[in-house]
């Protein structure tokens, strides 16, 4: 009698070492599964908006770029800059009152880029009218970028000042890497510095579904 009891608990003993090894219980597997959920992460549906003057080919330019990048990207019809974002200091327009403007019209789950060649600014410090290239919500759906003040390197900076705002969206803050593509510009063009982005700034995107 005491053969088949021996047998019997090496048979479970034998299934329960099956079940610990089994891919569904395996002690990491909870842990891809939220890693593999956080890379498969759904990014925005993105809209370009031409506002206001326009340089020709301008929004074509940043559809062909984030085309590489975003699944969902399309141009939206042309507007008109709003009246009541026009900087008292003319003929500058007021980014954060543009922002709010953008905000207010936004499906969810979409992200607008205004692109212009109009000149933005918006309040830093003691400065009330500080003119800057690009402006965005963080983290949001909206931003808006401008080449007014890209005198030179236009072509290959302009695309670079496109993802700096995007990342903020995207949650990003300005980087300490003075090669990141979130680099704070200070104000300048700081355009042919920007390499890319980091390691770090990259992960986060990645992170979100941005194809890079």
């Amino acid at each position: 009698m005491r053969t088949p009891i021996i047998t019997l608990l090496l048979v479970f003993v034998t299934i329960a070492a099956c079940r610990q090894d089994a891919p569904g219980n395996h002690p990491n597997q909870h842990a891809r599964s939220r890693l593999n959920n956080k890379r498969l992460k759904t990014p925005p549906a993105i809209r370009i908006l031409p506002l206001g003057k326009t340089r020709p080919g301008q929004a074509m330019q940043v559809e062909r770029q984030l085309k590489a990048i975003f699944k969902d990207v399309a141009i939206l019809p042309a507007r008109p800059m709003p009246r009541n974002a026009r900087s008292g200091y003319e003929p500058r327009w007021r980014a954060d009152t543009l922002l709010v403007w953008m905000k207010a019209q936004i499906p969810a789950s979409h992200v607008w880029i205004a692109v212009t060649r109009e000149d933005i600014s918006h309040t830093k410090g003691n400065d009330p009218d500080f003119g800057i290239m690009g402006l965005g919500l963080r983290p949001g759906n909206a931003c808006v970028v401008s080449d007014a003040r890209l005198k030179t390197n236009r072509t290959d900076g302009f695309p670079k000042i496109v993802l700096h705002e995007l990342g903020h969206t995207a949650g990003l803050n300005h980087c300490p890497d003075k090669s990141c593509t979130m680099q704070d510009a200070e104000g300048k063009n700081a355009t042919p510095q920007m390499k890319g982005f980091c390691k770090s700034c990259l992960e986060t995107l990645q992170s979100k579904g941005w194809l890079l």
